[in-house]
């Protein structure tokens, strides 16, 4: 295994590697300019001149004349290109303040076969900053009943990790990483801030831009203690004035709705962007196999089939945001309201071994918000970004029903017949109408400057504190006198530079980061004193501070091919639910908990992409290690029968995770996309030795309860003016393999998750005019049992048709 010295060892040769090349390339820059005339010497107008490498490029005026500025020294390969003349690329050396570069054209026949000029892809610009990271595009997906978590569980090297169905509780892993290591953001803010309503499921893909997936080490712009991973969704900023609907219905009556609508004036940049969403299901899918039993009377189980009973869902929520855009003191600057609530029955605990029935969640948010984006402040190349969040949040466990349920719904009896009660009166411990209201206030802003093309400078610091209220109504109002009070404070700043080297071949990215986090646990405690009653504190205080830096390196071998790697040393701080727990999420509290160290390390390539006649092909492959102390877990308890299945985090001593993921992707034509992926880690307990000395006894053993090994694959086919001219008709097909995986430490028959083999498919029509697409879809088409998280199992065939309306540049 490698050793935390060897990941130290290569942190620094790459570190001292990436300020040899940084300080080898500060440079001058110069200006390309010049005349291009045909042989004939007529002058060459509107033709393109473009430098790849750099992303620039000038277009001649009528007399042939062009310039192109702030071009750094450096050799250069330089394309020429216009509908008259021949395509040429031909080498400049710039190493004065002007360099003449008037090369003659040749004319041509032949039509401009593609557009030369095309700014890269936002996909491509991040995914070769050197970090392992994948982009998803929604535009296509969009049109599918696709979930978010469905389009990110094809990703390479990510799992979705979920408690049922729509609206159950859902957690990541990445590369071996899971819960809490992985944050999850909407436009670079916590998506924590607006709610536990407000989920990526509740966000449509139709509403996002892309999908920004990061594993182990994490980009400074996004300023949080994300250890394992973290995955940013943008959502679309099209300022052009659009609105766009849709309707999804489907099994288990699942019924899906969202609206979005974009309004600018163009005169003023006053601009109203509004969007919703409604979800709602009934969850009511068959459950059966080895998890599902009903215990009867004399003790012994029954395997059954039967539908889960009381496991309904429904959130709705809806955002405005008001301002202006594109104006001359900002880019961007909203001032938003956000509503959510959601309404959620509980099956289970954390098995499905005791169903529930009346134990239920409801959830609101109210968020306020402000944005402002401006580029070039006071100076060329200075960026400032600010966004404040202030965040109320109530959430509500209702658990008061006394009986024991079986698998039918029906109350368990016992052997004379009588209905059985639950050990402590409801249905996961003591009855309780728990009130949680939280407080959240979240400051983010940053500030970049663009030294030149080469050499840029990220400042950012985030700013959050939540203020956690709790009553239980269930309680005397003695005891509701009584109720504790939990506060969290976290500062994080960090400071990063970028560099481009080699004609822009090598990019790097270094960074370091600051983390402190304090916090305040007061619970009141009535002690006798004298014979009086007399009410002190029990109280506890931390505050935690911890540095991590990091490194992102990229170098283009080739056009089409490119090497990268990126290292950290990534910590991150115990999050609210795990210092003092959560009574409707099972978790204890535990206010001892210490932060979670990794020394992430990934190295990889992508190839691509080819191109020969019609046929598009490119790859990608990236190894990866997590070696990891004091990893943050949840106690995991093998006992699936108990009554109350509530247990802490804890802090799991060193771990280590290495794994390979890679990626092949194919196209033909704009009509054939074929995907295939695979990723496998093991991640192992690594610590050998208890405090006493003891050997611990799972000291080498996988980590349980995460899935080790996946593969994914998908085809789709389009067909262009098939039943009418100008429509487009897609067929897709998904694949899903998942191997066989143990919940616990315990390796035995009972605790083992089988394989996995799920299969979708679909078809979507787009109408001429292009507004309004008709799609139909079928999840795990042959029905096989799918499992997830501590082996609870998710749907199994579904059937869904969804509507799509857009209507794009209307007036008013």
């Amino acid at each position: 295994m490698i050793s935390r010295i060897d990941i130290k060892l290569i942190t620094f040769i790459t570190l001292f590697i990436s300020f040899s090349f940084t300080f080898a390339c500060f440079a001058q820059t110069g200006k390309i300019a010049g005349t291009l005339l045909f042989e004939d010497g007529n002058s060459a107008a509107s033709a393109i001149v473009y430098i790849k490498s750099l992303e620039k490029h000038a277009v001649s005026d009528d007399k042939g004349f062009y310039e192109i500025e702030n071009v750094p020294y450096g050799v250069y390969q330089i394309e020429m290109r216009s509908i008259e003349a021949e395509k040429v690329v031909l080498s400049v050396t710039v190493d004065r303040d002007v360099v003449n570069f008037s090369p003659v054209l040749k004319e041509s026949s032949h039509q401009l076969g593609e557009v030369v000029v095309r700014r890269a892809s936002e996909k491509r610009v991040i995914e070769t900053k050197g970090f392992a990271v994948n982009v998803i595009e929604t535009k296509r997906e969009a049109l599918k009943n696709f979930q978010t978590n469905e389009l990110l569980n094809k990703t390479v090297g990510v799992t979705v990790r979920q408690d049922g169905g729509l609206g159950s509780s859902v957690n990541y892993n990445l590369n071996g990483m899971s819960g809490n290591s992985v944050r999850i953001f909407v436009d670079d803010i916590p998506i924590s801030t607006y709610g536990a309503s407000f989920s990526l499921n509740s966000i449509p893909p139709a509403l996002i831009e892309r999908i920004e997936v990061y594993k182990g080490v994490i980009p400074s712009h996004l300023t949080d203690d994300a250890l394992g991973g973290a995955i940013n969704v943008i959502l679309k900023k099209n300022m052009r004035n659009n609105f766009t609907a849709s309707l999804s219905y489907g099994s288990f009556n699942t019924f899906q709705a969202n609206f979005s609508g974009t309004f600018r004036h163009h005169k003023t940049g006053f601009t109203l962007k509004l969007s919703g969403f409604h979800n709602y299901s009934d969850n009511d899918y068959e459950v059966w196999g080895k998890f599902v039993r009903n215990i009867l009377p004399n003790g012994r189980y029954e395997y059954v089939r039967a539908k889960r009973f009381s496991d309904a869902y429904r959130s709705t929520g809806g955002q405005v945001e008001i301002g202006f855009t594109d104006v001359k003191w900002a880019d961007r600057f909203f001032v938003g309201y956000n509503a959510s609530d959601d309404y959620n029955e509980i099956q289970h605990g954390t098995y499905m071994s005791i169903p529930y029935k009346g134990r239920f969640m409801k959830s609101g948010s109210h968020v306020t918000n402000l944005i402002y984006r401006k580029r070039d402040l006071f100076v060329d190349g200075l960026d400032f970004s600010f966004n404040g969040v202030y965040s109320n949040r109530v959430q509500v466990l209702n658990d008061t029903v006394k009986w024991n349920y079986n698998w039918y719904g029906e109350k368990s009896l016992g052997l004379y017949g009588d209905p059985i009660l639950r050990p402590n009166g409801a249905q996961q411990g003591a009855p309780t109408i728990n009130h949680t209201d939280r407080e959240i206030i979240t400051l983010r802003s940053g500030l970049s400057y663009e030294i030149d093309f080469r050499h840029k400078i990220v400042l950012n610091y985030a700013f959050y504190t939540i203020d956690r209220r709790e009553s239980d109504e269930m309680r005397s109002q003695v005891e509701r006198d009584f109720m504790g009070t939990r506060d969290l404070r976290k500062n994080i700043a960090s400071l990063s530079y970028e560099m481009k080297a080699f004609d822009a071949r090598l990019r790097s990215n270094l960074f370091g980061k600051y983390y402190q986090q304090m916090i305040d646990r007061m619970d009141p405690v009535l002690t006798s004193v004298d014979g009086e009653n007399v009410r002190t504190e029990d109280r506890v205080k931390s505050n935690k501070k911890a540095t991590g830096f990091g490194l992102a390196l990229s170098y283009a071998v080739l056009p089409d091919f490119m090497i990268l790697s990126s290292a950290e040393k990534a910590v991150r701080m115990p999050s609210e639910n795990e210092v003092f727990g959560s009574i409707g999420e099972n978790i204890v509290e535990n206010t001892n908990i210490k932060p979670e160290i990794s020394n992430n390390l990934n190295i990889g390539f992508k190839a691509g992409d080819y191109h020969l006649n019609k046929h598009r092909i490119s790859f990608s492959a990236t190894g990866f290690l997590r070696d990891t102390k004091d990893k943050i877990v949840q106690q995991i308890n093998p006992r699936l029968n108990d009554a109350i299945q509530t247990s802490p985090f804890e802090n799991l001593g060193k771990t280590q995770s290495v794994g390979l993921e890679a990626e092949a992707n194919y196209a033909f034509d704009d009509r054939l996309d074929i995907m295939f992926n695979v990723s496998r880690f093991n991640t192992i307990f690594n610590m050998k030795y208890d405090s006493n000395g003891n050997v611990f006894d799972y000291y080498g053993k996988q980590m349980p309860n995460e899935p080790y090994f996946t593969v994914n694959s998908s085809a789709q086919y389009t067909f262009y003016d098939l039943i009418q001219k100008k429509s487009v008709l897609n067929i897709y097909y998904n694949f899903r393999f998942v191997n066989n995986f143990y919940t616990t430490w315990l390796d035995i028959e009972d605790f083992k998750v089988p394989r996995q083999y799920i299969q979708d498919a679909g078809v979507s029509y787009l109408f001429p005019g292009k507004k309004i697409v008709v799609s139909f879809d079928v999840k795990n088409m042959f029905d096989r049992q799918v499992y997830d998280n501590f082996a609870v199992q998710k749907p199994g065939r579904a059937f869904y048709l969804k509507l799509n309306y857009t209507i794009n540049n209307f007036n008013i």
